[in-house]
């Protein structure tokens, strides 16, 4: 039927032909037209509406610059509205607003709360809402109901959810961001102090040795090594002080043991005494020199000398006493009767005074300089401990500098964050704000009647072809002039015009009538329903 149907449609396209299909086939076309339409228009009115209320929030940037305060949460708000919407419609939250609002009552013995749940969250719809940066400024949330009071109330519930999940979330985020760098800030300051008692404790135990008192020990060696140069010096001067004491104790006595020489000549120590004096005197010039009179040296060699001429005066007054051979012999020397007399007759008795004291200042310069040898010998080991200190010291000032500068970098840190928790207790951070408060829809949302008005006449205008194609194709009757001719074998000679009677006229214009009247019904009709489902729907 197809390949008949091929072979009487002429080939291209032909006016004619498909006017005379639309002639023929008009009822097959309409009747199909109308009742599609009608069944979806019908459809949109036996549905029940549903009404959604829809808010508007505004995502509020923080009050406070960042500048002087850096938020501690969390800023990629995208994540932050999904974790909010995944938490706003737990079963827990939706199953309270239901209960809350006694939504589906009449169904809450026959259905499941799960469904229940789960047919309110196909019912919320969120939209986020991008700026020209792509940066989210506002979302919108709304709720889909068949009472347009209920879903106003729903979509209250649900932006006060959102404002305070919003409050609680940042305040929850930024009081644990708080919480965890007063922990790490612990940790930090617990290792910090307990490498500061390891360095307290290596000080401690190398007092001395320190890499910061090189400069003081450096100090004290070199005057230790005056100290003990000036002592040796002392040691030597008392050394030599001490040989010529025990010479002047060794003469006097052996000027003791004789009056005088044998022919009158002058005692055999005197000239020694002189030699002694002579290098006295040369050695209190040279020293005089290079001190003042207040220095210990200048002032013992004075002594020495003054000790020395008074023992030279006294040999010469003794001499001169022997001299005199009646006075000698016939009279007795006066006895002393003070002690400043016998101090002056007895200049032994100063002598030996001298070189006992003169001994023990020998041994006391001995002690001092055994003392500061041993003194020497303890800061030079310092100074030769000093690189193994300044190294062990080094180690342990390493990891204390780092964990300083790690519990610096926390404390700053955690005084951040611990101002920007403050900052949202204050709710001067990011927060949401309602811009257009939850409408109440006065139109219902679903089922959008015009929609459904053009669907019905797209379907029906599919259904209509489809019917008329079926039809046409279906029909093997041949209808021009054209497609008998390609039909016959041989030409034609002459044709037969059609005899048309008044009855088939009158059939004809009631065809044609009857044509027309139900196209502009079938128009009519679909007209007046758009124009109700646009006033009404």
């Amino acid at each position: 039927m197809v390949e008949e149907f091929e072979e009487k449609t002429p080939e291209g396209f032909s006016l004619q032909y498909w006017v005379g299909v639309a002639r023929r086939r008009y009822l097959q076309f309409l009747i199909p037209l109308f009742l599609g339409w009608v069944a979806v228009w019908s459809t949109s009115w036996i549905l029940a509406p549903r009404y959604r209320s829809s808010t508007l929030i505004l995502v509020e940037q923080p009050t406070m610059p960042s500048a002087y305060v850096t938020p501690n949460v969390n800023d990629d708000l995208q994540d932050r509205v999904q974790s909010i919407t995944q938490q706003i419609l737990s079963r827990t939250r939706l199953l309270h607003i239901i209960d809350e609002l006694k939504l589906d009552a009449a169904d809450r013995s026959r259905t499941n709360p799960d469904e229940l749940v789960d047919r309110m969250r196909k019912d919320i719809q969120i939209d986020l809402v991008k700026d020209a940066r792509n940066q989210i400024n506002s979302f919108n949330v709304s709720y889909s109901s068949r009472d347009p009071y209920v879903a106003q109330q729903v979509t209250s519930q649900l932006t006060n959810l959102f404002i305070n999940e919003n409050l609680e979330v940042r305040q929850q985020q930024s009081e644990g961001t708080t919480k965890f760098m007063e922990e790490q800030m612990e940790t930090a300051r617990q290792t910090l102090a307990a490498q500061e008692d390891k360095i307290r404790e290596f000080k401690a135990q190398h007092v001395g040795e320190l890499p910061e008192q090189l400069a003081t020990n450096l100090q004290i060696l070199a005057g230790l090594q005056a100290q003990l140069h000036g002592e040796e010096d002392a040691l030597n001067s008392a050394r030599q002080q001490h040989v010529y004491l025990q010479t002047l104790v060794d003469q006097y006595r052996a000027l003791q043991a004789s009056s005088g020489t044998s022919d009158g000549g002058p005692p055999v120590g005197l000239p020694a005494l002189d030699q002694q004096l002579d290098k006295l005197r040369a050695q209190l010039a040279d020293m005089s020199s290079h001190y003042t009179d207040r220095h210990p040296d200048v002032r013992k060699l004075k002594d020495q000398i003054a000790t020395t001429e008074k023992m030279r005066a006294q040999i010469i007054a003794s001499m001169n006493a022997n001299g005199d051979g009646s006075a000698a012999t016939t009279q007795k020397v006066p006895a002393p009767r003070t002690a400043a007399d016998i101090r002056d007759a007895s200049p032994m008795l100063q002598v030996q005074g001298q070189l006992q004291a003169n001994e023990t200042e020998i041994g006391n310069r001995e002690r001092g300089i055994a003392a500061l040898k041993a003194k020497l010998g303890d800061y030079q080991a310092r100074l030769n401990q000093e690189p193994v200190r300044e190294q062990q010291l080094a180690d342990l000032t390493r990891g204390y500098d780092q964990s300083k500068q790690n519990y610096d970098g926390l404390l700053k840190k955690k005084n951040e964050s611990a101002m920007a928790t403050s900052m949202e207790l204050l709710q001067q951070g990011e927060r949401f704000r309602v811009l257009d408060p939850p409408s109440l829809p006065l139109k219902a949302d679903f089922p959008n009647r015009l929609k459904f008005c053009g669907m019905g006449l797209g379907i029906g205008l599919a259904l209509g072809i489809v019917v008329a194609g079926a039809f046409e194709m279906a029909d093997d009757r041949v209808y021009s002039e054209a497609e008998i001719k390609s039909l016959l074998p041989v030409t034609v000679i002459s044709e037969i015009p059609v005899i048309v009677t008044a009855a088939d006229e009158q059939i004809s214009r009631k065809k044609a009538w009857l044509g027309w009247a139900l196209a502009g019904f079938v128009v009519v009709t679909i007209l007046a329903g758009s124009a109700l489902s646009f006033l009404r729907g």
